[in-house]
């Protein structure tokens, strides 16, 4: 019973989502969206995830934690790399930087991360010293939408991968 309820609102929800037009013949024009795309080339994509020394923190996003490590996401640009030996005065270290990144997932030596609609493994030594981009799955994250609910409109849209959105100025 409960099945069925849920599906009637679910099924209510979607049909008083659907915009029905109207029948004027008036052509308007097309709605745009406020953002503009931050895009990359996809061969730039592939080389961008590099390990650098420490930058300025400007958003956080999650939050993970690996032995005595704290790494914290910057949305969209990688991830803020902590030694926590010392909980109350933890040290930065390092930035991991993968660009269109949001989330990780760590299993022993191996940072499984979002790198735009890319999943890449990246092996790393346990003092954060080294990376190596062990495996690449491309295109199984969706295209990332403007905060306004729009895709990327490129005639090179294989070869062109959104980042980020900006608002625009004018």
């Amino acid at each position: 019973m409960k099945k069925l309820l849920f599906l009637t609102l679910i099924f209510s929800i979607n049909v008083s989502c659907f915009y029905f037009g109207n029948d004027d013949d008036d052509i308007t024009d097309p709605i745009h969206s406020a953002y503009e795309a931050v895009t990359i080339s996809r061969e730039s994509l592939e080389n961008s995830t590099e390990l650098i020394g420490v930058q300025p923190s400007k958003e956080s996003g999650k939050i993970y934690v690996k032995d005595h490590y704290l790494i914290i996401n910057e949305p969209y640009k990688g991830f803020h790399i902590y030694d926590n030996s010392n909980p109350e005065s933890p040290i930065k270290i390092g930035f991991l930087k993968i660009l269109g990144s949001t989330d990780i997932s760590i299993k022993g030596n191996v940072i499984y991360a979002n790198n735009a609609i890319d999943l890449i493994a990246i092996t790393i030594n346990p003092a954060f010293n080294e990376i190596e981009v062990t495996k690449r799955v491309k295109n199984i994250f969706p295209k990332l939408v403007s905060p306004d609910g729009f895709y990327h409109n490129s005639e090179s849209k294989e070869e062109e991968i959104v980042l980020d959105w900006n608002l625009k100025t004018n």
